[in-house]
């Protein structure tokens, strides 16, 4: 893999992470429970987001403000 490939990747992947990061802070949720949130980029250059575990309730926040969105988008 080309190095500018990695690089892009990682770039993607750790804007994908700062998104879902903001989001979490916007909803009130304290940075000690989305601290772990972690770009990442597998071996041919592909961006992923490792979400890592999280307390139950910060999900139920999480997926209450999806169905909000959801909800609002129809």
């Amino acid at each position: 893999m080309e190095m500018q490939v990695w690089r892009d990747g990682r770039t993607r992947a750790t804007d994908a992470a700062e998104s879902f990061r903001a989001a979490l802070a916007a909803l009130g949720i304290s940075e000690a429970a989305w601290s772990g949130i972690r770009p990442t980029v597998t071996f041919n250059g592909l961006p992923y987001v490792h979400l890592g575990m999280h307390p139950a309730d910060v999900v139920e926040q999480m997926a209450e403000a999806m169905r909000d969105t959801e909800a609002s988008a129809h």
